[in-house]
């Protein structure tokens, strides 16, 4: 597709990358030489239209519906990606739920509709996508975090959990999964680009951009740390939290 060839022989699956940010951590991918599966659940036609501009670049790609909620949908996603390209060797954990709500509006059902996406479709996802790394020698998971988990946010408890907990999990699966030259880290972000609702009660309007830079960031530069995280360059680094968020929270540890 391009002169960069850093991710040939690659096979990578991004979940929820039918639109937004997964839409770009896929275009991304492919740009550098692997073959993409996009996973999506209801954004069919933008998972349709990320496979043909892939395929019109000279890249192969797979558009794969299935709920990463489902164990039995994750099993179809990985048989069929096996199927098609025969192993997988990188997982992006991107599939997530966007949602604002007080505390005292968070019901039992708006709980598991946002933990279950982020924790339950990561771990499914791993535990299938583990064994065909393990065959290869090697293999790369990507986690997308997010802010809240690190930082309180209001209207965003239930978020914040499920962010945190995939934290958790990625410094879990680093350590068990060393041995077996498979690397796990998460990227952080900061606010992105993204749409979102027009107002958000408890963020003024001079803080809607969420750092000192006077600007969001964009998709791409998020998909550029997972490129980063994919390669041989950074075989080394696992079990990462990489905050990206324009210096709008500085960790200092």
């Amino acid at each position: 597709m391009t002169n960069d060839a850093a991710l040939a022989g690659e096979i990578a699956i991004v979940t929820g990358a039918g639109i937004n940010t997964g839409a770009v951590i896929a275009q991304t991918l492919a740009r550098a030489g692997a073959i993409v599966v996009i996973n999506y659940r209801n954004a069919e036609a933008g998972a349709r239209a990320g496979v043909a501009a892939i395929e019109a670049a000279g890249g192969r790609a797979l558009a794969v519906a299935g709920d990463v909620t489902k164990h039995g949908d994750v099993q179809r996603l990985i048989e069929r990606t096996v199927a098609a390209f025969g192993s997988v060797s990188i997982l992006v954990n991107n599939a997530n739920v966007r949602s604002y709500a007080p505390l005292m509006e968070i019901t039992p059902e708006l709980w598991r509709q946002t933990l279950a996406p982020t924790l339950d479709g990561s771990f499914f996802c791993v535990q299938a996508c583990v064994p065909y790394m393990r065959q290869r020698g090697r293999g790369t998971i990507v986690n997308i975090g997010g802010s809240s988990a690190h930082f309180g946010r209001p209207h965003r408890a239930h978020v914040a959990a499920a962010k945190a907990g995939l934290a958790g999990l990625t410094g879990a699966l680093a350590s068990e999964l060393a041995a077996d030259n498979i690397t796990v880290n998460c990227i952080v972000p900061g606010r992105i680009d993204t749409p979102r609702p027009a107002t958000v009660a408890h963020e003024p309007k001079n803080q809607m951009h969420g750092s000192p830079t006077g600007r969001s960031a964009s998709s791409q530069e998020i998909a550029n740390l997972v490129r980063f995280l994919c390669t041989d360059e950074c075989r080394f680094m696992t079990g990462a939290m990489l905050h990206a968020n324009g210096a709008a929270h500085v960790t200092i540890a």
